[in-house]
């Protein structure tokens, strides 16, 4: 796929940083034996990442607003219709621990809707992408929800509320409705690749409260240039303001969300 100027800005970027998290993660079983020196470390992995990606992308677009996981507040920008939102590690638990499974996620927002995003597995040298009206690939190929239909061929993927968070009781009542009528549940960790699995048809679907904006927002677009529905949780919200999300293919989405929804 031939992107724009700007989502091909976006593909450098995340590899640039992704070169970098690489390195550091070959470091990370050294440091297994402190538990504190090793989340210290990766904390200056995360930071070191953002860093590259805020050189290449606001370098490269220095009018642009900036919203980011590891800055302490939003920038804005000259241009007020334009903003980058960036996670430069969606999964550092996985990463703490050695698990090679977490991304990159950056998204460009134009007048408040998502009109490119890329989320880059470095690990796995998985890069998915998307820009608003010409479909969704993963490195060169073009991905598509899955196809099926019946929720009990159904695999979808959620994140677990940890650390004794207020949405335990919900999340726990999802599965309690959900784990009966499907073919199984994943936790993975990192919700910018949830997202991507889902419109790459590896899962059917995936729901999660409590998101970040910078969690979310390189996936929805995504996810619905690759054919999926995707909406908040309350049917009346808004995903990147409430941080809830339920997505799926077109055939699953009303039984999947009706699930979610109940109270």
């Amino acid at each position: 796929m031939v992107g724009s100027a700007n989502l091909n800005i976006m593909l450098k970027a995340a590899r640039k940083a992704g070169r970098s998290l690489v390195k550091d993660f070959r470091e990370v079983e050294n440091l297994q034996v402190s538990m504190k020196g090793a989340g210290d470390f990766v904390s200056r992995a995360d930071i070191a990442a953002q860093a590259i990606l805020k050189e290449e992308l606001m370098g490269a677009r220095p009018t642009y607003g900036w919203l980011a996981e590891e800055e302490k507040a939003e920038i804005e920008g000259q241009d007020p219709t334009r903003r980058w939102i960036v996670d430069p590690l969606d999964g550092t638990t996985n990463f703490l621990h050695g698990l090679p499974h977490w991304s990159i996620s950056i998204a460009l927002e134009h007048k408040g809707q998502i009109v490119a995003g890329a989320v880059y597995d470095p690990a796995k040298d998985e890069m998915f992408f998307a820009e608003k009206g010409e479909g969704a690939w993963m490195n060169e190929s073009r991905i598509r929800v899955s196809g099926r239909s019946r929720m009990i061929e159904a695999l979808f993927a959620t994140g677990l509320p940890f650390g004794g968070r207020s949405d335990l009781p919900a999340t726990l009542q999802d599965l309690a409705r959900l784990l009966p009528a499907c073919a199984g549940v994943r936790r993975w960790g990192s919700a910018a690749l949830d997202m991507a699995y889902v419109a790459a048809g590896r899962y059917d679907g995936f729901w999660e409260r409590r998101l970040n904006q910078w969690d979310m927002a390189a996936g929805i677009v995504i996810l619905r240039e690759a054919g999926a529905f995707v909406e908040p949780i309350n049917p009346d919200g808004d995903i990147l303001t409430d941080g809830e999300v339920v997505c799926a293919n077109g055939a699953l989405f009303d039984s999947f969300a009706k699930i979610i929804r109940t109270v």
